[in-house]
């Protein structure tokens, strides 16, 4: 990993570590005709775009429910009990976070109050090109399913058969999913903005999706309601000389091998533990099987840092602001208090990032790019209105 030297009183910077919240201008481009021509050709172009880019576009994007009623059955039982424990956990967790409406009186007489509503319909964006992503399913729609929406919809590219995985639509048949289409990029989020025939359009689109979905999301903002407009995966980790270097490798691996723009941070009191885990990353590497995109994230987008103390250590990453935050320290909830900008934060060297991300309950739809400065993570909030 590289080391970012800090001259005394310089901040760390995003350009330090390589990131940036900017779309490029020119994917910009390409969503904007994308997103122009389904709203003035409809269903036509989305065909157009699926062909071209998927390589496949099924006759009817509505998948049968029958499909997805018979989706448990053809999976391996022991990921869908372990799809139907994180199920479970996600809504618990979820469920301590309904929001009801309330009045008052005031000695006048004067009723005053706010009443809150979730929103009528709301779509799901899964993605489904390189990899199948059966837990964004679950983290996606059971917080909206939780605060009461009505119509949940699913919309995920078809693999280059024009089917789709058994495993997506186990989850979404687990999670309560109404409705699911097998169609994917900026096309899809046009069609969830402005309707395209096949599909009647929605008021809120949440989930994570390459920078053309992002770029769409970004667009179609004010015709519909978005989650936020997610970046690149990240982690930090404050560790102390109490780590074991063998885990925080791996929990920094466990982001890199993402993609290749996915950011591994290491932020740590000890130079002897830096060392260390550079040490592991290289040997754990060695047998990992995507170890040319950990190889290139690591190099443009993974860095270590030594503070002066876990105090340094809690302001710079409040800088960052990272989607998930770990402080695998000697005392880690110490910590916390001064930490202020984190999608997600870990505690302790038995809260690994993985955890979250899949079972432990907490939403994995997080911000990322540093936008945890001013965005939460997805909850049942992200799908309530309220009317005052």
């Amino acid at each position: 990993m590289r080391e970012v030297l800090l001259t005394d009183g310089r901040a760390l910077t995003q350009a330090d570590l390589n990131r940036s919240g900017a779309l490029p201008v020119e994917i910009m481009t390409s969503a904007e005709a994308i997103v122009d021509d389904v709203r003035q050709r409809g269903d036509a172009a989305v065909r157009d775009y699926c062909n071209k880019f998927d390589g496949a576009c099924p006759a009817s994007f509505r998948v049968p429910q029958e499909l997805i009623d018979e989706a448990p059955s053809m999976v391996d039982p022991e990921f869908l009990r372990a799809l139907t424990r994180a199920r479970d956990q996600i809504r618990a967790f979820h469920e301590k976070e309904r929001e009801e409406s309330w009045f008052t009186t005031r000695p006048d007489g004067t009723i005053l109050g706010v009443k809150v509503t979730p929103v009528a319909s709301a779509a799901v964006y899964v993605p489904g090109g390189r990899a199948q992503y059966p837990s964004t399913v679950l983290m996606d729609t059971i917080p909206a399913k939780v605060a009461g929406v009505p119509r949940v919809v699913m919309v995920t590219p078809p693999q280059k058969d024009g089917s789709l995985s058994a495993y997506t639509l186990a989850a979404a048949k687990l999670a309560g999913v109404d409705e699911v289409y097998a169609v994917g990029g900026a096309q899809a989020v046009a069609a969830l903005a402005y309707g395209a025939g096949f599909i009647p359009k929605v008021d809120k689109l949440v989930g994570p999706g390459n920078a053309y979905v992002a770029a769409a999301k970004r667009m179609a903002y004010g015709t519909l309601d978005i989650d936020m407009v997610a970046g690149p995966s990240e982690v930090l980790v404050i560790a102390d000389e109490s780590a074991d270097p063998k885990y925080v490798a791996a929990d920094l691996l466990s982001q890199a091998e993402h993609d290749r723009l996915a950011s591994s941070v290491l932020l740590t009191t000890s130079q002897g533990l830096a060392t260390r885990v550079d040490a592991e990353i290289i040997r754990q590497t060695s047998y990992l099987g995507r170890s040319e995109i950990i190889a290139a994230s690591l190099r443009d987008f993974g860095c270590a840092i030594v503070c002066r103390d876990l105090k340094q250590a809690a302001e710079l990453a409040n800088e960052v602001a990272p989607e998930h935050l770990e402080i695998v320290t000697e005392d880690p909830r110490s910590l916390l208090p001064d930490i202020q900008n984190a999608g997600a934060v870990f505690l302790g060297a038995w809260s690994p990032e993985p955890l979250g991300d899949y079972l432990a309950g907490p939403d994995h739809v997080l911000p990322t790019s540093g936008t945890a400065r001013f965005f939460s993570p997805l909850s049942v909030d992200s799908f309530l209105k309220t009317m005052s």
